[in-house]
């Protein structure tokens, strides 16, 4: 690649700065919407010596703020990598940057792309990206209903029809968006075989696996249980030095805050009901552990048996689960 570009994506703009082979720098800002995803590219394609063949753009996974570009470039045939943001960040440290600016955070995404040559990123594929957007709007949809049943609690009598009038509306369009979300998975034959995996692990109810579907995408993009936990940000955060540092700071803060959000209710009843997960609270319960630790770590063991089922291809089964160690 002749050239590296670094985007430092935010919730309304991305902030692009073009390496080229010379070592000199170009930088634009675009909306971070798909006018702003498209005009990034025509950008590239102006710029970039050699056409887009010749570019490797790198971000930071950002939740979901990344993924609009991410998969506009991408399906443009440009090679994107999508880097952790503690590898950045120590990147950045390593090389002693002392400005914090987004134009700035750019242009160290760009060196630290031509240094070290992140791999490339997998698109989800189309029937995900639509479950992705389906599952997000029902989250919306549904925190609106909740805020007007609120408000319906204690309303004047002047304005509760009118507040009734309104979550009518949303319950229906809550059930139209659930009926787009299962008819989404059973079109897509590849989401199919994934749900009737994730549906046989007791603990994980119908809305939690159109969620894991969404959010995990195909499980073969993680080597690893460890590598998917982070993604999932129910990687515990430890901070030990010698004999005078020693603490446990919950997870990590970065990670896909709304996979780990899908994961608390499902673990805490998995507690219950899951024979694998019953007995490793138990477990943590009998050595007094706080309850937020058991529930967290709860969190961590429901999606190793997530990651296990999905990636074997065989439905849950404790006899399994229990020899692999999950």
């Amino acid at each position: 690649m002749n050239s590296q570009v670094g985007v430092d994506v935010s919730k309304a703009k991305l902030d692009a700065a073009l390496l080229n082979e010379q070592g000199k720098y170009r930088t634009k800002v675009f909306p971070n919407t798909a006018s702003g995803c498209a005009a990034l590219f025509g950008w590239l394609v102006e710029h970039v010596q050699g056409g887009v063949s010749q570019v490797h753009v790198c971000m930071e996974a950002t939740g979901t703020y990344h993924e609009l570009l991410a998969c506009s470039l991408h399906d443009q045939g440009v090679l994107v990598s999508v880097a952790n943001p503690m590898k950045v960040k120590r990147f950045i440290e390593v090389e002693g940057t002392r400005n914090k600016t987004d134009s700035a955070d750019a242009r160290s995404l760009a060196r630290f792309c031509r240094m070290t040559r992140p791999e490339a990123w997998e698109a989800p594929s189309r029937a995900v990206r639509e479950l992705q957007a389906l599952v997000a709007r029902l989250d919306t949809l549904q925190q609106i209903r909740q805020g007007e049943l609120n408000r319906l609690d204690v309303a004047h009598s002047a304005v509760q029809p009118s507040l009734q009038e309104m979550i009518d509306v949303l319950t229906q369009s809550i059930k139209e968006v659930q009926r787009r979300i299962r008819q989404t998975i059973d079109d897509d034959p590849d989401l199919q075989k994934r749900d009737g995996l994730l549906q046989s692990i007791p603990g994980i109810g119908e809305r939690t696996v159109a969620q894991l579907l969404a959010r995990i995408g195909r499980p073969e993009r993680f080597k690893s249980i460890k590598e998917l936990a982070a993604f999932a940000s129910v990687s515990p955060l430890i901070r030990q030095s010698g004999t005078s540092l020693n603490k446990h700071h919950g997870t990590h803060a970065q990670g896909h805050r709304e996979l780990k959000k899908a994961l608390y209710f499902p673990a805490i009843v998995a507690s219950r009901c899951n024979p694998i997960v019953a007995a490793f609270s138990q477990r943590l319960r009998a050595q007094n552990k706080p309850k937020k630790v058991v529930v967290v770590a709860c969190m961590h063991k429901l999606l190793a048996i997530v990651f296990g089922v999905l990636r074997s291809g065989k439905p849950f089964d404790p006899s399994l689960v229990s020899a692999a160690g999950a």
